[in-house]
C-alpha cells in the first residue's frame, strides 16, 4: 500500500527514484575509479549508466545521452568547490539538472500514451460503429482490446519518430 501512495505522490516518487539511481551509479563509478570525486571521464560513464537505467525502466522511446560538450558544461556549473570533479552532492545536482528536460519529454509521452490514446481509441470506435461493413467488425472487438491496440500503435509511432531523429 505504501508503494501505491508513493507513486500517487508523483514528484516525491520521482525524486526518490532519481536519488536511488544517482546513488547507485555514483557508488559504482567511484568504487571502480577508487576516487571520492568523479572526473570528467568518470562522469560521462555515469551519465551513460543513468540514461541506460532511464531507458530500461520507462516505457516509450529511448533517450540518447547528451554530448560530451553538454556534460562538460553542466559539470562546470555543478562543480561548486572548483576541484575539477564532482562529489556525491554535486553529482546529484548534476543529474537533476541533466535529466530535467528528459523527464518533461517522458511525462508528455506517458500522458499521450496512457491517457490520450485510450480516449481517442474509444471515440474512434464509437464513430466507426455506424460505418457499413466496418461497424460490425468494430463492435465485435472488446473495448479493452481496441484501446490496447491503439495505445500500442501510438507507442510504435512515438518510437519511430524518435528513431527518425
Amino acid at each position: 500500500m505504501g508503494q501505491i501512495l508513493d507513486r500517487l505522490n508523483g514528484k516525491e516518487w520521482k525524486r526518490k527514484q532519481v536519488k536511488l539511481i544517482t546513488d547507485r551509479v555514483y557508488d559504482r563509478v567511484s568504487n571502480q575509479s577508487g576516487r571520492l570525486t568523479l572526473t570528467f571521464d568518470d562522469l560521462y560513464i555515469a551519465v551513460l549508466l543513468v540514461f541506460n537505467d532511464i531507458n530500461k525502466h520507462l516505457p516509450g522511446p529511448h533517450f540518447d545521452p547528451p554530448s560530451k560538450d553538454h556534460v562538460l558544461d553542466i559539470m562546470k556549473e555543478c562543480d561548486i568547490n572548483l576541484d575539477g570533479g564532482l562529489d556525491r552532492e554535486e553529482f546529484a545536482k548534476f543529474i537533476k539538472k541533466l535529466t530535467a528536460e528528459t523527464f518533461v519529454v517522458i511525462s508528455q509521452g506517458l500522458l499521450l500514451t496512457l491517457v490520450v490514446a485510450p480516449t481517442l481509441a474509444m471515440a474512434t470506435k464509437r464513430a466507426t460503429e455506424g460505418v457499413p461493413h466496418v461497424g460490425k467488425v468494430v463492435q465485435k472487438v472488446p473495448n479493452a482490446v481496441f484501446a490496447s491496440l491503439v495505445t500500442l500503435a501510438v507507442v510504435w509511432i512515438q518510437q519511430s519518430q524518435h528513431e527518425a531523429l
